[in-house]
């Protein structure tokens, strides 16, 4: 069985309804998104930190999977599938994904401050000032904040250099080092972007560029590779 590996972004979960930092104008409130996801932002103003990732687990909660999840999953009849998503939600889980990697954390769950090996799920959508890890240390949401490592980002590159076939969608391909997992990819493995805008990825002219949004580029993408 061939193994075909996606990389999703911010574009594969549009449909269910989940808005981007850009749909949003890099604002929250008024506040530049960096204040509330990066270490900074989370020293000057804890609080605030917690009331926009509660916000966004509630957005979450309120949403489902959308085509272009279950297609994935579908797909898994015919290949073995890896996702790799640089979302935080988790509607590859609840679409039915079997082997999922997020390089940028998980929204429903919360880490340690002093010990990130300890990390909890989180129950509903409220992480709240108070709540503690078992070392006493305050939760934090377990998100790769702007200026922090990429902890996955070597397991990914991994998985990526052993793709029969590499699909791309919904992300624009210029956010590091995710954007970097492109030229892991197997000089023999066709790559196929699906995106609804244009897409140009600098040193790969033979992209083949399926323009539409996730739900019906999957549907596509799967009627052209079960007969390659």
């Amino acid at each position: 069985m061939k193994k075909l590996v996606v990389l999703t972004g911010a574009g594969m979960s549009a449909e269910s309804g989940l808005r981007t930092f850009r749909e949003m104008g890099g604002l929250w409130e008024e506040h530049d998104v960096y204040e509330v996801a990066s270490p900074g932002g989370w020293q000057r103003d804890r609080a605030m930190v917690l009331r926009f990732y509660n916000e966004r687990r509630k957005q979450l909660l309120e949403t489902k999977p959308n085509k272009g999840h279950l297609g994935l999953v579908e797909l898994e009849q015919y290949f073995e599938v890896w996702v790799v998503t640089q979302n935080v939600d988790d509607l590859h889980e609840r679409a039915g994904s079997s082997r999922i990697l997020h390089l940028h954390g998980e929204l429903r769950k919360s880490r340690s401050t002093t010990d990130p090996a300890l990390v909890y799920d989180i129950d509903g959508w409220k992480l709240m000032e108070g709540d503690l890890c078992e070392k006493g240390s305050q939760l934090r949401p377990h998100v790769v904040w702007f200026g922090e490592a990429v902890p996955a980002i070597e397991e990914a590159a991994r998985v990526v250099s052993s793709a029969d076939i590499f699909v791309i969608i919904g992300t624009s391909m210029n956010v590091y080092p995710a954007a970097g997992l492109i030229n892991y990819v197997p000089g023999t493995a066709p790559i196929y972007v699906i995106d609804p805008n244009e897409v140009s990825i600098a040193g790969h002219p033979q992209i083949r560029v399926i323009q539409k949004n996730a739900g019906e580029g999957v549907q596509l993408l799967t009627k052209e590779i079960r007969n390659e």
